[in-house]
C-alpha cells in the first residue's frame, strides 16, 4: 500500500528539516563535529545498522538522550539489509527516515555521520552483496511504499546525505569517521576534505569523501599517519564486519559493529583523555 499524501509530505520535510539541522550544529566545524566538555559529557559511539530495527531500538534506549541532555549520540549506517517487504525491497529506507527525525528532535545532540551505502545512495554507485544489486532493492522499497512520489522523497533524502557531517571529534583526542582512506601515510588523502564544503568529484571513486569512507588500509603506519594529521589519539569506525563487534586492527584503531547478534558499542567521556586499551576496556555488549 503506498503512503498517504500526508504521509509523504511529513517525511520529506522531515529530511529538508534535518538537512538544515545539519548545516546549523552549533558544534560542527567545516565537515566535523567537535564535542567539548562545555556542551557535553559524554557521546554514544555507534557503527554500523543495516536496518537491524531490534539493535537501533536498544541502542536508542541505552543512549536515553531524554533523561541525560548532555550525552551526545553518533550513528552510522543504516541502509541497506534488515526486513523487507512481500514484493521483496528493502524496508532501510524507514531506518533513514529514523535518523532524520532524530536530527529534527536532537538538533545538537544527535549525529549522522556519512558512510559508504550511503553515498552509494546518493551517488548510484552500484553495490552488490550476495549476487543482489542493493541500491535496487532499496529502490524496491522506496517504490512500494511511495509509489510516484519516490523521485520526490529521494530528493529529500538526498539532501540529508548530502549535509551530514563526516567525522565527530572529542576533546580527548578521538576521532569518529565511518572508515580511513588508504595511502593515507603516503601523501595520497586530501585532508581538507574535513574542513571545507563537498565538491562533486568528492563523492566520486578516488575522490576524498569517498576513499575516506570505503577505504580498508588498517595498516599501523596508514593509521598513524591518518591520526597524526587531525591530531587525534584514537580512531574509531564502522565499516568493517566484525563477527565479534568489535576489532583493534592496531594500537590507534578500534573498529564497531553494530548490526549483528553480538553488536557493540562505547559510551565516552568528552574530556578524559583515554588511551587505546582504555577505550576497548569500556566497549559494551548490545544484546
Amino acid at each position: 500500500m503506498v503512503a498517504s499524501q500526508e504521509t509523504i509530505q511529513r517525511v520529506v520535510a522531515t529530511y529538508l528539516q534535518a538537512a538544515e539541522a545539519n548545516r546549523n550544529t552549533p558544534a560542527r566545524q567545516g565537515n566535523v563535529v567537535v564535542l567539548t566538555s562545555e556542551s557535553a559529557n559524554d557521546v554514544m559511539v555507534t557503527a554500523d545498522l543495516h536496518g537491524n530495527r531490534l539493535n537501533f531500538k536498544k541502542l536508542l534506549e541505552i543512549a536515553d538522550l531524554n533523561a541525560r541532555p548532555r550525552r551526545h549520540l553518533v550513528v552510522q549506517e543504516v541502509c541497506h539489509g534488515g526486513p523487507t517487504y512481500p514484493s521483496g525491497g528493502c524496508m532501510s529506507h524507514l531506518m533513514l527516515e529514523d535518523v532524520a527525525r532524530l536530527k529534527t528532535e536532537y538538533p545538537e545532540r544527535f549525529h549522522f555521520i556519512l558512510s559508504n551505502h550511503e553515498l552509494a545512495e546518493l551517488t548510484d554507485f552500484t553495490i552488490v552483496k550476495s549476487q543482489r544489486v542493493l541500491n535496487l532493492l532499496f529502490r524496491t522499497g522506496l517504490q512500494e511504499m511511495y509509489g510516484s512520489e519516490t523521485p520526490r522523497v529521494r530528493d529529500a533524502y538526498f539532501e540529508f546525505l548530502r549535509t551530514c557531517p563526516l567525522a565527530v571529534r572529542t576533546a580527548s583526542g578521538v576521532f569518529i569517521c565511518h572508515s580511513l582512506p588508504d595511502g593515507t601515510d603516503l601523501g595520497e588523502f586530501d585532508m581538507s576534505i574535513f574542513e571545507r564544503p563537498f565538491e562533486p568529484a568528492d563523492l566520486a571513486p578516488r575522490g576524498a569523501a569517498f576513499r575516506l569512507v570505503w577505504g580498508r588500509d588498517y595498516r599501523v603506519q596508514n593509521a598513524e599517519a591518518f591520526a597524526k594529521a587531525l591530531g587525534a589519539s584514537v580512531l574509531i569506525h564502522g565499516h568493517e564486519p566484525c563477527p565479534d563487534g568489535c576489532r583493534t586492527p592496531n594500537d590507534k584503531q578500534i573498529i564497531l559493529d553494530c548490526c549483528g547478534e553480538r553488536a557493540r558499542y562505547v559510551i565516552l567521556p568528552i574530556a578524559e583523555r583515554m588511551s587505546h586499551q582504555q577505550i576497548v576496556e569500556r566497549i559494551r555488549p548490545l544484546n
